[in-house]
């Protein structure tokens, strides 16, 4: 690990811990996940990048999502694992105490730090899996997908630093929609953009435009699984 991640890493207590991070994977994957759900189907796998740096951008419906995640997109299909910038009130407890060493770490939605800005631009500078949830909060309802502006900025930060970021949209579905033993879960991955440019104008046009493609790859997880939305 290059020495200004491992840095910033340590400041922020978080990091791979590779016990936990194995165990974990075993647990969700070949446990948690097949034994709730019936069905788990992965779409558009193809539009996810393997090599150099990612954003994902997933619509959040569940909890379940941070496990579909690693799922499809995680170390045993990409060789890499999802590294998720989370809110502050989920880095409490016993849960924080784990999501710390399975790579997770926390921003101030309000104000977020100089050392969690540099940290997740140093992930994707090494060529790293970032997950952020663009919405910021659980959407459970099929209200319209309203994004906060930062991930654009994010990405918008990593291009002047020469770090051209693909942001692939994610649409998450399970039905029923709040999924319960037996359910149907569904993940789909849609082409991805990047972003060009900075300014308000440029975050705004790129967000319209990653609603879209949010929007394309969710209602194609929940036709999959026999939800389809009535409208986009």
């Amino acid at each position: 690990m290059p020495s200004s991640l491992a840095t910033r890493a340590s400041a922020l207590q978080t990091g791979i811990d590779p016990f936990w991070a194995s165990l974990a994977m075993v647990v969700t994957q070949d446990l948690a996940l097949p034994g709730y759900f019936r069905e788990r189907l992965v779409l558009g796998r193809q539009h996810l990048p393997i090599t150099g740096p990612v954003l994902l951008a997933p619509t959040h419906r569940a909890r379940w999502d941070a496990l579909m995640l690693p799922m499809a997109a995680g170390r045993r299909i990409s060789g890499r694992d999802c590294r998720f910038m989370v809110t502050r009130t989920e880095m409490t407890g016993i849960q924080g105490w784990f999501l710390h060493r399975l790579g997770c770490f926390a921003v101030d939605q309000d104000k977020p730090s100089l050392t969690t800005l540099r940290y997740a631009l140093d992930l994707l500078a090494n060529d790293q899996q970032l997950v952020v949830f663009p919405e910021g909060r659980i959407n459970r309802d099929d209200e319209p997908i309203m994004l906060e502006p930062g991930l654009a900025r994010l990405a918008q930060m990593a291009l002047r630093q020469g770090v051209k970021v693909p942001v692939v949209p994610v649409g998450l579905a399970y039905n029923p929609w709040r999924p319960g033993p037996r359910s149907r879960a569904a993940i789909c991955f849609g082409e991805a953009l990047l972003v060009a440019g900075r300014g308000r104008e440029h975050t705004d046009h790129f967000n319209q435009l990653l609603v879209q493609r949010m929007q394309a790859a969710e209602q194609a997880a929940r036709r999959a699984i026999g939800r389809p939305m009535e409208c986009l």
